[in-house]
């Protein structure tokens, strides 16, 4: 099944934007209420009953059973008939926060996940709610009906995908405004892409964003590298600030904004930069890393900074199969030690040395040869091209996949 999640400015009334606020309050709560009722069920078969505390403790009946979602979602219609306050959110949007907790204390029992004890949300942390179900008779021009709030003018920035149906929409509230959250969808299959002729590996860098094994060094755009600063200066003053007052409620939103508008002019340049590397060869070959672990290391803030695991692990990934280019990752071991000419292990560089130098004469950057090894990996694990055949022009099914994707 082929899916994408379209964003899209909302410009709600002011009627309607408070509205919003009170709905996403409510939410708020109501995760909040439905969190505390499972924690203190574990907490009431915490102790062994001859080992309770002396000064408190919760007490649940043993047949009592775990509140899961379907007991909650039950509990929750009783809910709607005591309070009031409850039936003002469409009963979908409340279901969809108790799946929203469903979800965090599912991540917090599976050991592989290895999440903490899901927490309690701050008014300003929850920040958005979903309609799991929504219809095309629901978008008009630039209007989207949204149930018990009405019509809705949206930005139009962009034109829906064809032959693709919205599923489902999310209302976000963001530090310049609220956005809408769109997930069209295609139960069609849709073939895996086949390798090409011409290739490219590209290495994440750490002097600069990207090395190509054709020879070009990507450095992380200024803009970034200026927002870090004054981003680094707004905190330093928010720390001198007292907690809640309006001084630091301002200072809050300052930076909050700044945040949104560098992320979205990063995202901006990482989709623009996807492209142009998708423009110049048939398959992209990268290296199979965990970036996780440099966030921790010496450069984990100029790796935060510039986002190169997004790019390498999403962005670039999705652009590809849009633009019907092949994407693998390749072994990431010994790739800055062995000489992209004679394949002979030069042994493990500093970080402070930046050429790669070999006995067969080569000399070149550090980050472009490991570039080039990988490129070469990803030959020998595909083996030969098969995206021409025989008898001419692409292999079957990839102009399918082409034509699906092309609206996006």
């Amino acid at each position: 099944m082929l899916s994408f999640t379209f964003q899209y400015k909302l410009k709600p009334s002011q009627a309607q934007a408070t509205q919003i606020d009170e709905w996403l309050e409510i939410c708020c709560q109501v995760y909040n209420w439905n969190n505390c009722e499972r924690k203190d069920w574990l907490r009431a078969r915490k102790n062994d009953v001859n080992s309770c505390s002396l000064v408190k403790e919760y007490i649940i009946f043993p047949e009592t059973k775990f509140p899961n979602y379907n007991v909650q979602a039950v509990n929750l219609t009783q809910a709607k008939k005591e309070n009031p306050k409850l039936k003002k959110v469409q009963s979908q949007v409340l279901q969809s926060t108790l799946k929203r907790l469903d979800k965090a204390w599912t991540d917090f029992f599976e050991k592989k996940r290895k999440r903490g004890l899901p927490r309690y949300k701050q008014p300003n942390q929850f920040r958005s709610f979903i309609y799991p179900q929504i219809k095309e008779s629901d978008f008009e021009g630039n209007k989207v009906r949204l149930p018990k709030i009405g019509w809705v003018k949206f930005k139009k920035s962009r034109e829906f995908p064809v032959g693709l149906t919205p599923k489902q929409l999310r209302v976000v509230k963001k530090a310049v405004g609220y956005f809408i959250q769109i997930i069209f969808v295609n139960k069609e299959d849709v073939p895996d892409i086949m390798p090409g002729k011409t290739s490219l590996g590209i290495d994440a860098g750490i002097s600069s964003f990207i090395a190509t094994s054709d020879g070009e060094l990507i450095e992380i755009p200024l803009f970034v590298k200026k927002a870090a600063s004054k981003l680094q200066s707004l905190q330093r003053k928010l720390k001198h600030k007292i907690k809640g007052s309006n001084n630091w409620l301002k200072l809050q939103k300052r930076i909050a904004k700044l945040h949104f508008v560098v992320t979205s002019r990063r995202t901006d340049w990482l989709f623009k930069l996807a492209h142009k590397l998708c423009d110049r060869a048939d398959n992209i070959f990268v290296e199979n890393l965990d970036f996780r672990g440099w966030q921790k290391g010496l450069f984990g803030k100029q790796i935060n900074n510039s986002a190169i695991g997004k790019f390498i692990n999403q962005i670039l990934p999705m652009v590809c199969f849009k633009r019907g280019v092949y994407y693998s990752k390749v072994d990431k071991n010994y790739t800055s030690q062995i000489c992209p000419q004679c394949s002979t292990n030069t042994g493990k560089k500093s970080l402070s040395q930046r050429v790669h130098r070999c006995n067969c004469g080569v000399v070149m950057n550090r980050d472009i040869a490991a570039a080039k090894v990988i490129q070469q990996r990803g030959h020998n694990a595909v083996g030969h091209t098969v995206k021409e055949i025989a008898c001419g022009g692409d292999a079957t099914g990839v102009q399918l996949q082409l034509n699906l994707v092309s609206s996006r």
